[in-house]
C-alpha cells in the first residue's frame, strides 16, 4: 500500500510536528516537514511529494515564492496554501500561481486532512487512484461514506456531523485496535483536557446509538487507554 507523500512547509517547529504526527495518524500519509521556503524547494526535489501544503509567511523564502519556484518545474502537483490573510487580494496572489486550495490559519490537523482528501479526489485520484484511500466502510450491516458523512442501514440513513464522522473514521481505520483517547483529542480538537475529553465521550455515545441495531458492531471503551472498534 503506497503512502501519500505530503510536503508540509511550516516555520513553526512545534506546530508542524503536531500537524505531521496527526496527519500520519489520520491517513495513509508520509509527511516531510520543511521549515522555510528554501528547504521546501530542496525537499520537493528529493522527497518527490504527491501534494504540498505551504505556509505563506516563512523566513528566507516565503510560501508563495516557493510555490512559484516549484510551479516552474511542475505545473500539475496539487498545492494548498495556509494563510491567516484570506482577503480577495491576498488569495488572488496564490491562485495566480495555480494553487488548488487554501486553508485559513490557525487550522486543526483534521481540517487539513479533509482539505487534502478533497484536493486529491479532484486531481491525483482522477488519473491515478491511491490505494488505501477508503471512501466506504462496511460496518456490519451499516455502510459508512467518509466523504458524504452518511451512515446507512437498510432503509435508515443518518447524516453525521463533521466531528461524528471524523471520530468514526479514525476508529474504522484502526479496526480491532485500541485508538488512544489522547490521540483522538490531539488530532481532532488539537488539545487534551477535561472538556474536550467529555465532548469525545458524547460523540462516542452518539455513534453507539446509531450503530445499536447491529449487535456485532461495538465501540468498546478500554479503561485508561481509549476505544476499540469491533465489527
Amino acid at each position: 500500500m503506497r503512502e501519500i507523500k505530503i510536503l508540509l512547509a511550516e516555520d513553526d517547529t512545534a506546530y508542524s510536528q503536531v500537524v505531521k504526527d496527526s496527519l500520519e495518524l489520520m491517513g495513509n500519509y508520509d509527511v516531510c516537514v520543511a521549515l522555510n521556503g528554501e528547504e521546501g524547494c530542496k525537499a520537493y526535489k528529493t522527497f518527490k511529494p504527491d501534494l504540498i501544503v505551504a505556509d505563506v509567511e516563512m523566513p528566507k523564502m516565503s510560501g508563495l515564492e516557493m510555490v512559484k519556484c516549484i510551479r516552474e518545474e511542475d505545473p500539475a502537483i496539487p498545492i494548498i496554501i495556509a494563510t491567516a490573510k484570506t482577503g480577495p487580494k491576498d488569495l488572488a496572489k496564490g491562485f495566480q500561481l495555480n494553487i488548488d486550495n487554501y486553508i485559513k490559519k490557525p487550522y486543526l490537523p483534521a481540517e487539513l486532512h479533509l482539505h487534502i482528501k478533497a484536493v486529491l479526489r479532484r486531481t491525483v485520484m482522477q488519473e491515478n487512484p491511491i490505494p488505501g484511500n477508503i471512501l466506504l466502510y462496511s460496518i456490519g450491516t451499516y455502510l459508512f461514506n467518509t466523504q458524504t458523512y452518511q451512515l446507512k442501514r437498510e432503509e435508515e440513513e443518518f447524516e453525521l456531523t463533521d466531528r461524528e464522522a471524523q471520530v468514526l473514521e479514525m476508529l474504522c481505520k484502526q479496526k480491532g485496535e485500541v485508538v488512544k483517547r489522547k490521540d483522538i483529542l490531539q488530532s481532532l480538537w488539537f488539545k487534551d483536557d477535561y472538556y474536550t475529553s467529555r465532548s469525545l465521550d458524547v460523540f462516542i455515545n452518539r455513534l453507539r446509538k446509531y450503530l445499536e441495531k447491529d449487535a456485532s458492531v461495538r465501540i468498546q471503551t478500554v479503561r485508561g487507554k481509549g476505544f476499540r472498534m469491533i465489527f
